[in-house]
């Protein structure tokens, strides 16, 4: 292959095409973000040499002073940005240039809205990358050299965002990759000018650990005179790794959009340093919106490790529970060995006494951000609160701590926000009441009017209205909060101990007397379609409901399992009746059409619990039927 063979041009993926018009347009207001974004790349390269040298020293070609550079040429109307980390191969490139390799991008693109503010929140939660020099170059040329390849195997790469891009092999002497922005004819001269550059670099990416050079200005003879001296820009040391009264909340937020890849600031964060056995430094962010990603438990993390400062991996998924992937930051370990895998990580007795430690933190920053910040935990609830709920199954460690954390829907406020703590309904239990009450159901509605709750709505008992799918893992985990146990109101007999007076219990066994011809002859006519049927006192306005036995899974439970294309234990349910309802007294009359009536009832009681009807044709039938039947009377 010659350096002057193989010139081709190359569409750019859809998505890529849509992103570059969207971004030229949405973040315009925006632009200097375009900086931020390539530095943090040009950092990211460098990182990745630094580790993939550990095992391969040659890869630094006698040169293992890592840096970043700026330049700008006035006349040439262009700005460099270039770095000597790992560079790129030819494959590399069209693959990191050419197209968007990540998960929810149909997801994104589908909820762009055409409002250019809202937009740009999204474009920016997305991640921007490389294609931000687009925002302010009208082409961009990109010349790289994968660390330890021949100096014949460099690649130039260009494009004007148009669509397509241009791609070549070419001699490049040094690793590493060179950007170079031909900056747009109107609105871009001030990012022709020393200082503006340097005012973007120290407000962006002062935290970077590389040092970021620029040419040294000197004024002579009534003008700013560039000179062939290198001077660093930035700090260029390791923000986590600085005393917290040295660093302002400024530079914490810019260092989160750096390791973040995020646009916008984050929600809070915790630094801490952590002695003893195992030493390590965490800087832990929680983000102000979720990723696009968030519901694939398989997504990427967002923990970046370190050993004494020196990268080693972008994703430790083994520093993080999965019900905590949405944290980012750093940890900086003093103990592990350079050269750890993601082997080692598995089975490190070290890496689980870090994943405790960062785990602890992160619960303990959200245990003060519910206490002493209620907007801030609401923000973080809306974005997060599904994801943390996987913990109370994951986590048997910490499952009180989680279960303090979450926040529910409930009969309280008859709203589907999520703003009751298992502690507030523990701080509003009647007199006598000892268990936390619950329903779940496939959508809050369905909650909220189902007719299990009836009773609790006459006695003003509070009833947890559980919708989200997570929501029965929760329950199927967590059987008790703060000595109090959590039951299902659909679920085996109702049992209000002492909410219940003596007159209410006789009544009952009453009623079960009076009614058991009726109850065993709806067993009769519905057969093996349900377990028992019984007289019940949970209903005041329906006729009738039904329940899953004490031990039996829920029909919500077996719902979604089914929908998941898993199989779920075949169990009957319970018909429960009211006796007072005039739907059960005239079925205790009827004899003509008993089975019919008996039918509907259970029909309409699974309805109403959100199952679906195995004959709906027949239910409307009989329905009608009976209408009929009735007009004639």
């Amino acid at each position: 292959m010659t350096a002057t063979s193989n010139r081709e041009t190359l569409g750019f993926q859809t998505e890529v095409k849509q992103l570059l018009q969207l971004m030229i347009h949405s973040l315009y207001s925006n632009r200097e973000i375009f900086l931020r974004e390539l530095i943090s790349n040009a950092s990211d390269a460098c990182d990745k040499l630094r580790f993939e040298a550990l095992h391969n020293a040659s890869l630094f070609e006698n040169d293992s002073e890592l840096a970043i550079s700026v330049s700008f040429d006035k006349a040439a109307r262009t700005l460099t940005i270039s770095d000597n980390g790992i560079g790129m191969s030819r494959d590399e490139v069209i693959s990191n240039l050419g197209t968007i390799a990540k998960s929810g991008t149909s997801e994104f693109f589908s909820q762009l809205s055409g409002d250019q503010q809202k937009d740009a929140n999204l474009i920016g939660q997305f991640g921007v990358g490389f294609y931000s020099a687009f925002i302010v170059a009208e082409k961009v040329t990109v010349l790289t050299r994968r660390a330890g390849e021949q100096t014949d195997q460099a690649v130039r790469w260009e494009s004007e965002g148009a669509g397509e891009f241009d791609i070549e092999m070419v001699e490049k002497a040094s690793r590493g990759t060179e950007i170079t922005l031909h900056l747009r004819a109107e609105g871009q001269d001030d990012l022709l000018s020393g200082h503006k550059l340097r005012d973007i670099i120290r407000k962006y990416s002062n935290h970077i650990v590389q040092p970021i050079v620029m040419k040294k200005e000197e004024w002579k003879d009534g003008e700013n005179v560039i000179t062939e001296e290198d001077e660093t820009v930035n700090q260029a040391s390791a923000l986590w790794a600085r005393s917290k009264n040295d660093i302002t909340e400024e530079q914490y937020k810019e260092f989160y959009k750096h390791v973040g890849h995020d646009f916008q600031d984050p929600l809070a964060w915790s630094h801490a340093r952590v002695e003893g056995r195992q030493e390590y430094t965490q800087l832990l962010y929680i983000p102000g919106r979720a990723p696009f990603d968030m519901g694939d438990r398989e997504a990427r993390h967002g923990i970046k490790l370190y050993v004494r400062r020196v990268f080693i991996m972008d994703d430790a998924e083994k520093l993080m529970p999965q019900y905590l992937r949405f944290v980012r930051g750093v940890v900086d370990s003093s103990n592990l060995p350079l050269n750890v895998s993601r082997e080692i990580l598995q089975e490190s007795k070290d890496i689980e006494a870090i994943r405790a430690g960062c785990t602890k933190k992160v619960l303990s920053l959200l245990e003060d951000l519910s206490a002493n910040e209620a907007d801030k935990y609401a923000t973080f609830w809306k974005e997060f609160g599904r994801v943390l709920k996987e913990g109370v199954g994951e986590d048997q460690a910490n499952k009180e701590k989680i279960a303090g954390l979450l926040r529910l829907a409930s009969t309280h406020a008859d709203t589907a926000e999520e703003i009751v703590s298992l502690a507030n309904y523990i701080s509003r239990m009647k007199d006598g009441q000892d268990k936390i009450y619950y329903i779940t159901a496939d959508s809050f509605n369905a909650a909220k009017n189902s007719p299990h709750l009836e009773v609790f709505r006459k006695k003003g008992l509070e009833v947890l209205l559980l919708s989200d799918r997570v929501d029965e893992w929760v329950v199927s985990n967590l059987f008790e909060f703060q000595g109090k146990s959590l039951v299902s109101v659909a679920k085996g007999d109702l049992d209000l101990g002492a909410l219940e007076d003596e007159a209410e219990k006789e009544q009952q066994t009453k009623d079960a007397d009076a009614f058991k011809d009726l109850t065993d002859k709806i067993k009769i006519t519905l057969g093996d379609k349900v377990k028992e049927v019984r007289v019940t006192h949970r209903l005041t306005d329906s006729p009738a409901c039904l329940v899953a036995g004490e031990h039996d899974m829920n029909a919500n439970l077996a719902r979604l399992l089914k929908a998941a294309g898993q199989a779920a234990p075949t169990s009957q349910p319970i018909l429960e009746i009211n006796p007072q309802h005039p739907v059960v007294q005239r079925l205790k009359a009827e004899e003509k059409h008993f089975d019919d009536w008996a039918s509907v009832l259970f029909d309409q009681a699974l309805l109403a619990e959100g199952g679906q009807l195995d004959d709906p044709a027949s239910f409307v039938k009989r329905v009608n039927h009976l209408m009929l039947e009735m007009g004639k009377a």
